[in-house]
């Protein structure tokens, strides 16, 4: 999909982004929800399907936000949606989430690992490190 905005994490099942591939995804997929996990979003959201799923910068609520929003990544897909999730860039967060993900589905072992795949498969992605460190405290 080198032409494309977003890439595949589960192929034609999972995709992440960032916020301006949603038109180009939409056109092209098969996306029954889409997770914004920006921390803050001024007006509408993108899509009807868009869910406010934020992941914050406080340090006291940040892994509960990750948690979240990966719940809400794995509920979506195991009852058979096709999912989509995006920050601004396709970078930070939704870095965080594809790597969190992928432990999840067991597609990885450790958050280094995990972190690895993910930028294999978007290599924008570039995890924060007190997200990384939340990862670690959630995972390892």
């Amino acid at each position: 999909m080198t032409n494309n905005k977003y890439e595949e994490l589960v192929p034609g099942r999972i995709f992440i982004g960032g916020i301006e591939a949603i038109d180009d995804l939409l056109q092209d997929e098969k996306v029954d929800v889409i997770y914004d996990l920006r921390a803050e979003v001024k007006g509408p959201l993108a899509s009807g399907i868009s869910v406010h799923t934020p992941i914050v910068d406080e340090a006291e609520n940040q892994d509960e936000s990750i948690k979240a929003a990966v719940k809400s990544v794995m509920d979506a897909y195991e009852s058979g949606q096709n999912v989509y999730f995006h920050c601004n860039t396709g970078r930070g967060r939704a870095g965080t989430v594809a790597a969190a993900t992928l432990l999840e589905l067991n597609l990885a072992q450790s958050v280094e690992e995990a972190e690895q795949k993910a930028t294999d498969i978007r290599s924008q992605i570039k995890i924060r490190p007190q997200f990384k460190d939340a990862l670690k405290r959630i995972y390892e």
